[in-house]
């Protein structure tokens, strides 16, 4: 996904300086010579051909009589994932029935971009699940929002290829896994009425929706240990979490 990104980035500058330099009536070689470059280089970023050092396009923006500016725009959360995450989501992809047709690392495009952690779909009950592994709870409305967006990024064909693979008529759900830690247990006691809103299903229901085949309850949230580097979905909430029994 990155990769796309980057091409798209370049492809983007590219037209924009192309537009500026045409705007104010100066050849391709001017504004080279301007900006101290080779008229090679400037033709192959205007192109969208070369990832340009930022130093070049600096020069190429005073050359145009202006200035360059950056920012890193958050989506829809980072598409990093740790150790851990990886060890739940292997976790529950051994458990699952096989009922589910199972996507990992789901890209998405619009109306945002980000990654799913892992996409399931059941064509029987026609239901897809946009499913966030958080080993750790942090700036928790901001988590259940990036998890709300990804969803609406799934039932809105933000990815197109899965979009066909599964058909028009899908309804979309999500599912969060979150590892039991003395840390996470807090954050749920914490705000449980947040996330009882966000996640109101029970757990179990949604454990026997997974692991067989009884239907997807809606959005949940479900517990597992962690031990050993092996993800292990919970049969109901830690003791002390008061939603989801």
């Amino acid at each position: 996904m990155a990769h796309r990104q980057v091409i798209e980035l370049r492809r983007v500058l590219g037209a924009e300086i192309r537009r500026l330099r045409e705007d104010a009536g100066i050849s391709q070689r001017q504004l080279a010579r301007a900006a101290g470059i080779s008229h090679a280089l400037l033709v192959d970023i205007e192109a969208g051909e070369v990832s340009a050092s930022l130093e070049a396009l600096a020069r190429i923006c005073a050359g145009l009589g202006g200035k360059l500016g950056a920012r890193v725009e958050v989506s829809a959360g980072p598409a990093i994932r740790d150790h851990i995450q990886a060890a739940m989501l292997q976790g529950l992809t051994r458990a699952i029935h096989p009922r589910w047709r199972r996507f990992v690392d789901v890209p998405v495009f619009r109306p945002v971009r980000g990654s799913i952690d892992l996409v399931l779909d059941d064509p029987v009950q026609e239901v897809a699940i946009a499913g966030v592994a958080q080993s750790e709870l942090r700036r928790i409305e901001q988590q259940v929002r990036w998890a709300n967006v990804k969803a609406e990024a799934l039932r809105d064909g933000g990815n197109r290829e899965l979009a066909m693979a599964m058909g028009a008529d899908r309804s979309v759900s999500r599912l969060l896994l979150v590892r039991s830690t003395a840390a996470t247990r807090k954050v749920a006691m914490t705000y449980p009425d947040l996330l009882s809103a966000a996640y109101p299903a029970m757990h179990a229901s949604a454990v026997a929706a997974l692991t067989g085949t009884a239907d997807w309850p809606g959005p949940s949230l479900v517990w597992m240990d962690v031990g050993n580097g092996i993800g292990v979905l919970r049969t109901a909430p830690p003791r002390g979490v008061p939603f989801g029994r």
